[in-house]
């Protein structure tokens, strides 16, 4: 009988010597926070550099390829009162600032009527791309903003850099349906055609002998030129 009772002593102290309590923390120490586990979104809004819009860098381009040559709405010739050369011209006729519908150059670049669309044909029109840039920033405030280009010289690569760079300053005065100068490039072969005969470089370093491009516009950056010399120098790729 006092072997039992030893033996339910013994375990209750042991019981006893188990039970786990909290620590009390000392006298100003951080609450411990408790670990959520692994966030599923953790950066619900990012902020990239893709969603800034630029007028110097991603509009004034479109319209200066596009719009703004001889015979159409440049300087000189001012096609039905209309100039598309730089921000004061392009915003001062009837033009509403944050609604593009009711913005008669929207309704002229997006119209179905080839008589009434412009550029007007056998030119291209622009491209969903381009007319998707201009309608939010004519939503957006149609502001006059400048920045940097973004780009990147280590990237030379023809569908990555080349290319994008024609299409915004080249394709609308150099196309196959109107090949200013006879000269296209609207294509690879067109493209890699002016850059291995020397013209592609000459125009746009602005070098003697040559026309200076973009025509009416700002000239490329020198990172941009860059791209186009290293392109150039590794054969003109289709990469």
């Amino acid at each position: 009988m006092r072997k039992v009772f030893l033996f339910i002593a013994l375990a209750a102290m042991i019981g006893t010597g188990c039970k786990h309590e909290n620590t009390p923390q000392p006298s100003g120490a951080p609450t411990p926070t408790p670990n959520p586990g692994p966030n599923p979104n953790p950066n619900p809004n990012p902020t990239s550099v893709d969603t800034v819009l630029c007028f110097q860098r991603d509009i004034l381009p479109i319209f200066l390829s596009n719009c703004a040559m001889s015979g159409c709405h440049d300087a000189v010739s001012k096609q039905d009162g209309f100039q598309f050369t730089d921000y004061n011209s392009i915003v001062s006729k009837e033009f509403v600032s944050g609604n593009a519908n009711e913005t008669e150059l929207f309704e002229k670049i997006t119209e179905d009527n080839d008589d009434k669309r412009m550029p007007p044909p056998p030119r291209p029109g622009l491209t969903a791309t381009q007319i998707a840039l201009i309608k939010r920033w004519i939503n957006e405030g149609a502001k006059n903003t400048t920045c940097s280009s973004g780009c990147d010289s280590t990237n030379f690569k023809y569908s990555s850099a080349i290319k994008p760079l024609t299409e915004q300053y080249c394709r609308g005065c150099h196309n196959s349906a109107a090949a200013s100068g006879g000269i296209m490039l609207d294509s690879y072969d067109g493209v890699k055609t002016v850059a291995l005969n020397g013209r592609m470089l000459g125009a746009i370093k602005h070098l003697t002998g040559y026309q200076a491009m973009p025509q009416g516009g700002s000239k490329l950056s020198d990172c941009q030129i860059l791209q186009v010399e290293k392109w150039i120098a590794a054969g003109a790729q289709n990469n």
